[in-house]
């Protein structure tokens, strides 16, 4: 956080530093009909049905200040809350923001964090109608609620599954996690020996998977396009083998996933084999990918090899038959959960 020409919120006071913080935002939805400025907002979706999802973050639990700039955590913010609207097959259109912090925090460094808030709100089309500020006696507390709209019954949920459908996913998985281990590594030598410059040359893509996630807004613009329901779907946030047996659990159903379809990055596969683990372990447990985990019939199949942002990894099975992982070798083992759990840590 820059301390040069620091500016004290106390200066400002709440509500001065509220209409600071908004005094440059632009209504991009036609829903949004009344923003920042009166005791609620007020939203039209113009007979479509709206979803709302929100979001706890808290400083020393999800994020770490000692190498997340805070540009990339006010980007982050909103695009993880994002991610859970596109799972359920809408388009977010608004959030509102609350933030708790201690007086270690100038306006310049809650500046540097909504930058990045209203960077992510204008990649994705989001209107920023409201929110809070209050004091932290520790660290940085963000909270995020996010609204979206979907056509009438169009909205995808988790346990609505079926027997022999493809399970497919997005982009590439285990990258975030590698880029965390990075991290945390060069903290540690930075805490035992502060003159020593961290060595991340070359781990650019797992880092940047970590502080700069993007939403999969491409993924559920091309179901549109193609016309193409899929019958469950969930972000993957906490780990690949947390979500799939979130789905099964759901759905009351089994799974047979494929190790040599898991789709992972050769930069991930590069980090990871510098720490000796194994990739696959990465993208089965590793969280904070935040792409697009869901099952479609078998029938919508030639619609999916168009995208190459989409893979088959597995189909869905009778419950009885458990969820289970073919290995690259053949062999055959059960699916566990070992992805990202706070209360555990």
């Amino acid at each position: 956080m820059p301390e040069n020409n620091r500016t004290e919120i106390s200066s400002l006071g709440e509500f001065g530093l509220i209409d600071h913080l908004t005094k440059n935002i632009e209504i991009q939805n036609a829903s949004s009909v009344l923003g920042v400025g009166d005791d609620a907002a007020v939203i039209d979706h113009f007979g479509k049905q709206t979803v709302i999802t929100t979001d706890l973050l808290v400083e020393g639990v999800h994020f770490d200040l000692a190498y997340t700039p805070l540009r990339h955590l006010g980007y982050k913010s909103v695009v993880v809350n994002l991610s859970d609207i596109y799972a359920m097959n809408a388009i977010p259109t608004q959030i509102v923001i609350g933030i708790g912090f201690s007086n270690r925090f100038s306006l310049e460094a809650i500046n540097e964090f909504y930058e990045g808030v209203y960077a992510a709100c204008e990649k994705y089309g989001v209107d920023l109608v409201g929110g809070d500020t209050t004091s932290s006696q520790k660290g940085f507390i963000i909270s995020i609620t996010a609204i979206g709209e979907v056509t009438p019954d169009n909205y995808v949920k988790r346990s609505t599954a079926k027997k022999g459908d493809l399970l497919c996913v997005s982009g590439y998985l285990g990258s975030a996690y590698v880029g965390l281990l990075f991290l945390e590594r060069e903290k540690k030598i930075f805490m035992e020996s502060p003159g020593v410059q961290p060595d991340l040359e070359g781990e650019s893509y797992v880092i940047g998977r970590l502080l700069k996630p993007e939403a999969r807004k491409d993924i559920i613009e091309f179901f549109a396009q193609k016309e193409v329901t899929p019958s469950a779907m969930i972000d993957v946030s906490d780990g690949l083998s947390s979500e799939i047996l979130h789905i099964c659990k759901d759905s009351n159903l089994g799974c047979l996933l494929y190790e040599e379809k898991i789709p992972i990055a050769e930069e991930m596969k590069n980090a990871a084999y510098k720490f000796e683990i194994d990739p696959t372990a990465c993208a089965l447990s590793g969280g904070e990918d935040y792409e697009l985990l869901f099952t479609i019939p078998q029938s919508e199949y030639d619609k999916l090899v168009l995208n190459e942002e989409i893979s088959v990894i597995g189909y869905m099975t009778e419950p009885e038959q458990g969820v289970n992982i073919i290995t690259k070798g053949g062999g055959k083992y059960p699916v566990t959960a070992q992805g990202w759990n706070h209360l555990k840590q």
